[in-house]
């Protein structure tokens, strides 16, 4: 009887010291066949490690996309690569300000989005935290019909 060894491809992990360092035992993001996971992002100012603009959560939204902007960059993707993201929110009362500021970042290539509220963030003066899913490569355009 044979047996077959199947191989795996090696998971590549990222970092980039434009976002937020790793606070545990996990990576920035890892990109495995063309998919980039984006970690989610809490509001830390990477320069400074402190929680932006404690209580303001569109200040916080903004740093968020921020740090996540600087892990798709460091994988040479941008927001428009973008496929799914899913928001934490510890209030849902703050869905409409954050959904303003989410909405600034993206053009009419909008990615898929579930937003949830959360009993508590990694950090207690984090209002968001957002994680995604990215498409790594050449974006192409649907061919016209």
């Amino acid at each position: 009887m044979n047996a077959t060894t199947k191989t795996i491809e090696v998971i590549n992990r990222l970092s980039t010291v434009d976002a937020p360092q790793a606070a545990g035992p996990y990576s920035q993001g890892t990109y495995h066949g063309g998919i980039l996971y984006v970690s989610g992002q809490l509001p830390i100012d990477p320069l400074t490690g402190q929680v932006a603009s404690p209580g303001d959560v569109k200040a916080q939204t903004h740093q968020v996309i921020a740090n996540l902007s600087a892990i798709l960059e460091a994988a040479g993707a941008s927001l428009q690569n973008v496929l799914k993201s899913t928001v934490y929110l510890r209030s849902i009362e703050d869905f409409p300000d954050m959904n303003r500021v989410y909405g600034s970042y993206f053009d009419s290539v909008l990615p898929a989005r579930s937003c949830v509220a959360v009993s508590a963030l990694p950090n207690s003066q984090a209002l968001i935290e957002i994680d995604a899913v990215a498409a790594l490569g050449e974006l192409k355009s649907e061919p016209d019909s």
